[in-house]
């Protein structure tokens, strides 16, 4: 056995103990000439078991010792427990909210006639073709970026993914803070017509839905996210769905246009 993990820390800094693990000897108090037999049995008996605890308390504080040792630095020990996994209850709720919010656009889009669907309130506004448009193409764009990129990140230890959760929940269906869009999904009339677009966004969000339910590890990876930190694949997830509903508000927007055709 190594010398070491036999040197005992714990009585260094505890007073009345020596600093190494040999054998103790205890000093009892007199006896009278009246105290049992059994009393002087019981005091050397609570005596050992002192010593015995001492010196596997110890021990076990020495092994943790010798088992940091062996990595590089304290993220690497940390990162060899069991990471965090995806709980069954939030894979339900953000099926929910994916569900929902799939809902969500296609009812604000049901309906439309092409004046309704091309109308722009302005010539540096999206029509609300334009929206459903980069709605599909988001999907996709985010979905193979979890794929391609995020699942392939290494871990980020130490993370509060809750505070990340609730940060992708409230800021991006906030339409009061504007953003732009990437160039690869900005509307280019890619699905050849509004019709086509509504089609490629269910096929893909049946696609992000059914990642969702069969890939496991989605919170062992994590990478620059735009909510200003590391985020891993099921907050893109999460994304993808608080984005549609970011959208859907800007098609109501379009709506409440005094010149909005009324049919």
């Amino acid at each position: 056995m190594d010398p070491a993990l036999n040197h005992c820390y714990i009585a260094s800094h505890t007073e009345g103990l020596t600093s190494q693990c040999s054998p103790k000897v205890f000093r009892l108090p007199l006896q009278s000439k009246n105290e049992s037999e059994q009393n002087m049995i019981k005091r050397l008996s609570s005596a050992a078991a002192i010593a015995i605890l001492a010196c596997t308390g110890a021990t076990a504080a020495r092994a943790q010792e010798v088992k940091l040792a062996k990595f590089d630095n304290y993220a690497a020990f940390f990162s060899a427990f069991p990471k965090q996994e995806v709980t069954a209850t939030e894979k339900e709720k953000t099926l929910q909210y994916l569900e929902k919010t799939k809902q969500g656009v296609l009812d604000a889009v049901k309906g439309l006639s092409d004046a309704q669907w091309n109308f722009k309130a302005g010539p540096d506004r999206w029509s609300i073709a334009q929206c459903m448009e980069h709605i599909a193409a988001a999907e996709d764009y985010i979905r193979g970026l979890v794929i391609e990129k995020v699942m392939l990140a290494p871990a980020v230890p130490g993370r509060d993914v809750q505070a990340t959760d609730d940060a992708i929940l409230a800021k991006i269906p906030d339409r009061s803070k504007k953003a732009q869009a990437p160039e690869p999904i900005v509307p280019t009339n890619r699905y050849g017509s509004p019709d086509a677009s509504v089609k490629h966004f269910v096929e893909s969000r049946d696609k992000t839905e059914e990642f969702l339910k069969t890939t496991p590890g989605l919170r062992d990876h994590a990478v620059d996210g735009p909510t200003g930190g590391k985020m891993d694949a099921y907050e893109f997830i999460l994304l993808i769905a608080a984005h549609s509903e970011r959208h859907t508000k800007q098609i109501l927007e379009v709506k409440t246009d005094p010149n909005y055709p009324k049919n």
